[in-house]
């Protein structure tokens, strides 16, 4: 899986595809035709809406997959000001690694894709964190 592009039309098609669902039952959900459903499998990005209204449909969480985006490749600006300005907005912490995440970056240090300083340089992971899971989930 490719965080860094992501075509969320490409994915919608291929999770439909795995679930099997039947285009009627896609466009009377969505309330579209079925050019409208092609048009969207060979879109880049997606109303979020529309992104919800799949999520529903297929079981899937489309939206996780952006979130696996801004963990791994968003900067990470922390500033004082920020940290004590109230907001109405829930807060998330960026260090919270999926199982997918892991195994991605793992691949890549066991590809040779990247190495492990590359890895912690670029994905900002702290060094014991990757230790921890190179201890852990590699064979």
């Amino acid at each position: 899986m490719d965080f860094k592009n992501i075509h969320i039309g490409g994915m919608i098609q291929k999770r439909v595809l795995e679930s099997g669902i039947e285009i009627l039952r896609i466009c009377k959900f969505l309330k579209c035709s079925e050019d409208e459903i092609n048009i969207m499998y060979t879109s880049k990005s997606l109303d979020s809406e529309l992104i919800l209204r799949w999520s529903k449909l297929l079981e899937y969480d489309f939206f996780r997959i952006y979130t696996q985006h801004l963990i791994l490749y968003a900067p990470v600006l922390v500033r004082e000001t920020e940290v004590k300005q109230k907001s109405e907005l829930p807060r998330f912490r960026k260090n919270i690694y999926t199982k997918e995440i892991i195994d991605f970056i793992l691949s890549q240090i066991e590809n040779g894709e990247k190495t492990r300083a590359q890895v912690i340089e670029e994905y900002r992971i702290p060094k014991t964190t990757l230790y921890k899971w190179l201890g852990k989930y590699k064979p």
